[in-house]
């Protein structure tokens, strides 16, 4: 009947509607959970008759009681409700005379008499974080997280005389991520649907539809509460294992070990999937082996050999640190504060005041917590600081990891200088000498602001297409990957600083942005030219060039997106109009090919940026490379964690995955029409989510013979053969008039002639290979049909013998409509040219 858990500030709301059947309800409990079930039961149309509660503490009333004596119900408040196993008299006379129909019981720390839940017409309902009958008993949520479940809930069941036995009512439940603890899956998934379920309960009930559905026994698990006596970590486990015990008690109770005779809380745990940074050694007590500081916390290691990483550690004093900082967390020094830092302090002194209202002064030795503070007011301190102190943004483990007021003011101080940033990104790079430079490629998935393995460790090869070689193992990420990549767009999205941004602030990020392309303009043409066979000339121009000025385009966007309002009606005195206003819509996927790859990256990405969404982006399997530098160049900007995400590996499960995501609002691809066909279906069967596809297409050029002939062939070998003929508006068809079409064709054979096809990186090269093995030889089948059906192979049609994937540029004539090089795109290097009459 019990459960515990931190809460923070949520702000739900649900559109009111009207049912014929009502309710005249008790609530009994507390907390901010029991005040949004209360608000809500009201906007319903229920009448709630009382509301029984805990006393004030420290002359603070809970939220619960707030907003009952605001709407004016009558609050009981009783510290107790029976003494010796018997009701209090006074406390059933009080209950009993409000007259209710069905007790409601959303969160409650008290026992309450059975006398006084069975009292009412329709009984009792509690609320329970758990698919019961598993983890019955006051730490569920704790339990969910420690037992490693893949699947966590809610029950709202009818109350009886066993622990969390009663008759089901409904459940709901969701899947646990990997960085689940115990305040994320509430403040994800228990808080804000479990208010939604409490007022279907009562609405079910109110309707005489309310289910009975009996507990099985089997199955049924009970736990005790978890205290920081037993959250002691036993390291006899696998890391797997480890990351759940320390996540399971993740804010409360913490779990600990001893580490140089003292008592450490780990907060902050996951599982490490790349290889185990440098660092420095750490005994911890009764662990297998050392742990690791490092620079992004402290690394520990199960009995498996695998590893996870906790993100901060906290003293028997009640202070936190980031685990990075364990072996200089005593040097840092006291800042002086200037004149306009002592008026930030002195405002930051007032709001502690003001929520620390038990507490006569402000000293700086004042502690937070152990002056009466909970989760709720670290939210409201927070939020009143930014509100107050020109924007400042903290966030709420700011306030964990400086309790004391002279060290919240010192961390304040630092942030606002500057001094508190996050730690460096870490990147295991692919280093390669090549084109006079050291080349250094990131390789792994990049999910919420890190670069790591795939879920699965799976990994898959990426080609250097002018020689066949394998250029490095890029990650292949599983659907676990895809999801958490979501997952952390969407909380970037909906929880994270890229939400709270202005739009000019967001331009300036993707200004930055758009600098660090061109500073690295050299190594990025490099890896196009490595993974994609582009021509490092065009690729420098092109592909890099056009990318830096799109973000610089849409940058310049970001403060200017306006909504508009349209007069519906001048008569006075109304002069009624409406108003549109443009939102982003959340987080997007992206779908690019391979022909271009980052040019298509900064044509979708920067466009999907500057409206404010958020990104996963899936890179084309054969060219990830510099998408994942991409990824790079976005955290060196500034960009926060999750806004951006970057999954490299196929079609069939990332991307397919993407298109089915009920998470994803939006879906951009390019590629073929097929594929466009399957996404588009898949995107309106699951979620109807928003598409744009850019699919095959066959352009004409058509060319007469008043042209002036030098210009036409230069014009039409470059509308087939630019960029290898990889090109999305290349000339698919060439139609010439029949009196200049003999010279024309001439012309165009002597002009591939002349043309050098060879390494990409030398710069004297025209024609660099295909993109891939597979996209060369459906060139040579394509070649191969068409002499099947009667067209003239003028030039080509062949793979140039050499290593590497290169194709020879080629001509047809005589190409008539019904031939599959007329109605196909080739997307190669293939000139099909048709005869019209003149005139």
């Amino acid at each position: 009947m019990l459960w515990r858990g931190s809460q923070a500030l949520r702000r739900f709301s649900t559109g009111r509607v009207d049912f014929t059947n009502k309710l005249k309800l008790a609530l009994i409990g507390q907390s901010l959970f029991g005040q949004e079930v209360y608000s809500h039961l009201c906007k319903q149309g229920h009448r709630v008759v009382g509301v029984f509660t805990v006393p004030d503490k420290d002359g603070k009333a809970d939220p619960l009681a707030l907003a009952a004596e605001k709407d004016g119900t009558p609050v009981f408040k009783f510290p107790r409700w029976r003494v010796k196993g018997k009701t209090i008299k006074e406390v059933a006379e009080a209950y009993r005379s409000v007259g209710a129909e069905l007790n409601v019981l959303p969160f409650c720390t008290q026992f309450i008499p059975m006398d006084v839940i069975d009292s009412p017409k329709h009984g009792s309902i509690i609320y329970h974080p758990s698919l019961l009958p598993r983890h019955r008993g006051a730490s569920a949520i704790n339990w969910t997280l420690i037992m490693g479940d893949k699947k966590a809930g809610l029950s709202v069941f009818w109350a009886d005389d066993g622990l969390d036995t009663g008759p089901i009512l409904l459940q709901r439940s969701c899947e646990v991520e990997p960085s689940d603890t115990v305040d994320a899956l509430y403040n994800r998934f228990l808080f804000p649907e479990g208010i939604k379920a409490m007022v279907e309960a009562v609405q079910l009930i109110a309707d005489g539809k309310a289910p009975r559905v009996p507990q099985s026994e089997e199955g049924a698990t009970y736990e005790g509460i978890q205290k920081k006596e037993n959250a002691k970590i036993s390291w006899d486990q696998s890391a797997e294992g480890l990351h759940n015990w320390i996540r399971g008690h993740d804010k409360v109770p913490g779990a600990w070990a001893e580490i140089n005779g003292q008592v450490v809380t780990f907060y902050g745990s996951s599982l490490l999937h790349s290889s185990v940074p440098p660092g420095q050694p750490l005994e911890v007590k009764g662990a297998t082996k050392p742990g690791l500081i490092t620079k992004n916390g402290l690394v520990l290691f199960g009995n498996d050999g695998k590893a996870l990483m906790v993100r901060n550690l906290q003293f028997e004093d009640g202070k936190m640190i980031p685990a990075s900082q364990y072996f200089s967390a005593g040097e840092t020094s006291v800042v002086e504060l200037t004149a306009e830092e002592l008026k930030v302090s002195e405002t930051i002194k007032v709001i502690w005041a003001g929520i620390l209202s038990n507490v006569p002064v402000i000293e700086d030795s004042t502690d937070f917590f152990k002056s009466g503070a909970s989760s709720m007011d670290v939210v409201r301190l927070v939020e009143e600081i930014r509100q107050k102190c020109g924007g400042l943004q903290l966030q709420n483990e700011d306030v964990y990891m400086a309790t004391k007021f002279e060290d919240f003011i010192q961390k304040v101080v630092r942030k606002l200088r500057g001094e508190d940033q996050e730690e460096e990104l870490v990147v295991d790079y692919v280093s390669k000498e090549v084109n006079e430079m050291t080349v250094k490629m990131p390789y792994q998935c990049f999910i919420n602001g890190q670069f790591s393995d795939a879920d699965d460790g799976k990994t898959y090869d990426t080609i250097n297409p002018t020689d066949g070689s394998t250029i490095c193992k890029v990650s292949y990420a599983s659907l676990a990957d895809v999801d958490k990549a979501v997952a952390a767009a969407k909380e970037a999205f909906e929880n994270g600083e890229w939400g709270r941004m202005n739009a000019r602030e967001r331009g300036r990020l993707m200004y930055r942005l758009a600098d660090l392309l061109e500073e690295n303009q050299e190594e990025l043409a490099t890896i196009e030219a490595l993974d994609s066979g582009a021509v490092y000339t065009l690729a420098l121009k092109t592909h890099i060039g056009m990318s830096v000025q799109t973000f610089r385009y849409f940058a310049g966007w970001c403060d200017k997106i306006q909504g508009s309002t349209i007069p519906i009606n001048q008569a006075r005195p109304n002069r009624n109009l409406t108003f549109t206003k443009k939102e982003p819509l959340g987080v997007c996927a992206i779908i690019i090919p391979w022909n271009y790859p980052l040019m298509m990256l900064a044509w979708k990405s920067a466009a999907c940026l500057a409206a404010g969404n958020t990104l996963v982006l899936k890179p084309a399997q054969v060219t990830p490379l510099t998408a994942l530098k991409f990824a790079e160049l976005s955290v060196q900007a500034g960009f926060p964690k999750g806004v951006i995400n970057i999954i490299p590996g196929s079609g069939g499960v990332a991307g397919q995955r993407l298109s089915e995501h009920p998470d994803i609002r939006k879906l951009g691809f390019t590629g073929s029409t097929p594929i466009g066909k399957q996404i588009m279906k898949s995107c309106a069967v699951s979620n109807l989510k928003k598409v744009s596809l850019e699919l095959g297409g066959k352009s004409p050029l058509i060319i007469f013979n008043d042209c002036e002939l030098d210009k036409a062939v230069r014009m039409g070998m470059g509308a087939v053969f630019f960029n290898k003929g990889e090109n999305c508006i290349a000339a698919g068809r060439l139609f010439v008039e029949e009196s200049i079409h003999d010279e024309f064709v001439t012309r165009v054979v002597e002009e591939i002639k002349k043309m050098k096809i060879g390494d990409p990186l030398d710069r004297s090269t025209d024609h660099g290979p295909q993109n891939h093995q597979a996209h060369l030889e459906k060139l040579l089948q394509y070649c191969e049909a068409g002499v099947k059906e009667g067209a003239t192979l003028v030039y080509g049609g062949r793979q140039v013998q050499r290593p590497g994937f290169f194709m020879e540029p080629t001509v047809f004539t005589n190409v008539e409509d019904h031939m599959y090089l007329a109605k196909e795109e080739s997307f190669g290097p293939i000139m099909v040219i048709s005869k019209f009459q003149n005139g």
